[in-house]
């Protein structure tokens, strides 16, 4: 059986089956990961709805998500909100600022419907036009691409994230193998294009909830069908620890290992001092530098809270004021759950400074970062553009209020 090959065997076997003297199959990506660090933001909330980046999006009606959002709304009045915000959320201007900011990477998140809609489900398709014009804006400005499959069918991880909120439910039915077929496509449309420097197989499988197995076959598959082209190819640590992937991959190129650090969503981190935050971030950092891979932060905040409005769900609140999960009360979210970077208290502000510089330098021990995300309605914590423009992320990306902070 396929599903139980080892992993030196299979790829022994791919070799064979490719090789030529003409053409080696090893290609370079067009960015130097190995002496470069990545430096980038995500373009988190455009392609793929979460209530608490566009609260706009999801008020005056029931939807919760993406997947609800037609049925909320009707499809036609769905449709023409999301083409709006399409075309409004993100624009060229706003890559131009990245760029000018020093970033050399944009991570674009997309969910399978939008690429491969699959008939009878309630999803609206169209952003997959509008990332090809993202591409065109990514190349005039320099940046380098990592196209990130957001959503797959029936949700690898039950989050609003995934477009669909409840159950996880992606190992069920041709939900994996439709997956590929939506990589195969943006391999295909996409891999060749001079701004795509990596296409990343699924975010955040959630692994507790996941046959294992499952998993690790579908990314052995993923990178299978993609190892030809020049991008590098990234996975997920699908919340089984960053350095739980060392012994897997052997043999295979181009990987990059994708961790996401966050210590906002159980009450023990929130509970933490900046001193405490710090350290555990530089901790991370220390962790990632020693999987032997390329590996980086594809997610990250300046968040020390879960304040911001719907963070945990649409109309949920948050576990750092008690209303979220029944814990205790760590602290209050006035002037912290919605507003700028502006109205944040300067107790705030000097926090959030130091817990962004020291995840700087965390994560620049190994490959390095893509913050989430480059713009919000109103989650100062979160909100890349408001924290440049109020000088809490630092310009350069180099400068340091805070040196030193991982030693």
């Amino acid at each position: 059986m396929v599903g139980q090959w080892t992993t030196a065997a299979a790829i022994g076997l791919l070799a064979l089956s490719n090789a030529s003297p003409l053409q080696p199959m090893k290609r370079a990506p067009p960015f130097n990961y190995d002496g470069e660090k990545v430096r980038g933001v995500n373009t988190g909330g455009w392609f793929v709805l979460e209530p608490w980046i566009t609260p706009s999006m999801f008020e005056g009606h029931d939807a919760i998500d993406e997947w609800t959002l037609a049925g909320a709304m009707g499809y036609e009045a769905a449709k023409s909100k999301l083409q709006d915000h399409w075309n409004s959320w993100i624009t060229q201007d706003d890559f131009k600022q990245m760029a000018a900011a020093g970033l050399n990477h944009v991570r674009i998140p997309i969910g399978y419907w939008s690429v491969l809609h699959r008939d009878g489900e309630p999803f609206i398709p169209g952003a997959y036009n509008k990332l090809g014009e993202a591409l065109e804006w990514a190349s005039s400005a320099g940046l380098k691409v990592m196209i990130d499959l957001h959503g797959a069918p029936e949700s690898q991880n039950g989050f609003d994230n995934s477009g669909k909120y409840g159950s996880v439910g992606w190992t069920q039915g041709d939900s994996v193998a439709h997956t590929i077929r939506v990589l195969n496509k943006i391999r295909d449309d996409y891999a060749s294009h001079p701004a795509v420097s990596a296409i990343q197989l699924l975010n955040e499988p959630l692994g507790p909830n996941l046959d294992m197995n499952t998993v690790r076959q579908f990314y052995m598959d993923g990178w299978g069908n993609l190892r030809d082209s020049n991008v590098a190819i990234a996975f997920h640590d699908a919340f089984m620890g960053v350095t739980s992937w060392g012994d897997w991959g052997a043999g295979m190129w181009n990987l990059i290992l994708d961790t996401h650090h966050y210590e906002v969503f159980d009450t023990g981190a929130l509970g933490m001092s900046i001193d405490e935050h710090v350290r555990t971030a530089c901790a991370f950092g220390s962790q990632m530098a020693s999987t032997g891979k390329w590996t980086i932060s594809g997610e990250w905040t300046g968040g020390i809270t879960d304040c911001a409005k719907w963070l945990n769900g649409k109309n949920k609140g948050a576990r750092y004021d008690g209303t979220f999960g029944g814990g205790p009360k760590i602290g209050d979210c006035v002037g912290k759950s919605t507003g700028s970077v502006a109205g944040l208290s300067d107790a705030d502000k000097s926090n959030i400074g130091r817990f962004i510089e020291a995840q700087l330098d965390a994560y620049e021990k190994a490959t390095g970062w893509i913050f989430w995300t480059w713009k919000t309605e109103g989650a100062p914590e979160w909100d890349m553009k408001d924290l440049l423009a109020n000088g809490l992320f630092p310009q350069p990306l180099t400068a340091r209020n805070y040196p030193g902070q991982c030693g």
